[in-house]
């Protein structure tokens, strides 16, 4: 049990945390005010855009196609690894039906690399599957298809990468209006968060609005966010002139966008 150690310790370091300054008033009383939605969608495909929008084409076989296909609990609630409830319950909009499973090492950054590494694995593209820690060191996947071996893999991942060492392996997106399904808002650190774009949609004036999924720390549940900014579009983001993105858990700057390619 002794060598777990340092494995453990060392994803409570580079693990997302509790953001280090507290929302305003303001959001928090637009959090307070937005109940999960009563809905039930099955994937992310079937959450519907406002009224005007329509969902940006993907080609067959890319992540942005994959990514609606993730499945969604009809049961809202989040839970930790360890099966208790989490405390703040109102920052979901809907629940991802994919296992955190019993350790404290799914969290935030784990959550992104998670849904690429399943993508990258569902498509047989195993040379693609790496990803780097801190140091620079890389973790790449070389079984081809052995699910035992990848689950093994990933929590491999998950220990020894965070969202300092993704930060630094993502490529930066100079211009927000280029958002796209599979980009990641992150802020590596110690503590950093990272989020994912799972969906876009447009208006016939070019107007982009987006869906946000995150995981957190303790490990858990992933989730689709509610915009606590924009409860009549929740969960849909819109592309603003305001250099913040204001999340329930957390707030970026559209600085903080990154791409995958």
């Amino acid at each position: 049990m002794i060598k777990f150690i340092p494995f453990l310790l060392l994803q409570t370091l580079i693990g997302c945390q509790s953001q280090p300054e507290n929302p305003t008033k303001e959001v928090e009383s637009k959090i307070s005010s937005n109940p999960v939605s009563s809905a039930y969608e099955k994937f992310i495909k079937d959450i519907e855009p406002p009224e005007g929008y329509k969902r940006v084409s993907a080609d067959q076989g890319s992540f942005a196609t994959w990514l609606r296909t993730v499945p969604l609990k009809k049961n809202k609630t989040v839970y930790l690894y360890n099966g208790k409830i989490k405390l703040n319950q109102l920052a979901q909009y809907a629940v991802i039906d994919i296992s955190v499973g019993n350790k404290d090492l799914q969290q935030c950054a784990d959550v992104v690399m998670r849904l690429r590494a399943e993508y990258l694995y569902t498509q047989k593209k195993y040379a693609a599957i790496a990803f780097m820690d801190y140091s620079g060191k890389w973790y790449k996947w070389t079984k081809e298809s052995n699910r035992p071996a990848f689950d093994h893999y990933l929590q491999t991942v998950f220990g020894w990468c965070g969202s300092a060492s993704l930060e630094k392996q993502l490529k930066s997106v100079n211009d927000f209006r280029h958002i796209k399904a599979g980009d990641v808002l992150i802020q590596g650190g110690f503590p950093g968060h990272a989020i994912i774009v799972m969906d876009i949609a447009i208006n016939e004036k070019g107007k982009k609005i987006f869906i946000l999924a995150q995981g957190y720390q303790p490990a858990q549940d992933m989730h689709v966010l509610i915009n606590p900014i924009n409860p009549v579009i929740s969960p849909w983001y819109e592309l603003g002139e305001s250099e913040q993105i204001i999340t329930p858990e957390w707030q970026f700057m559209k600085k903080n966008l990154k791409s995958w390619e």
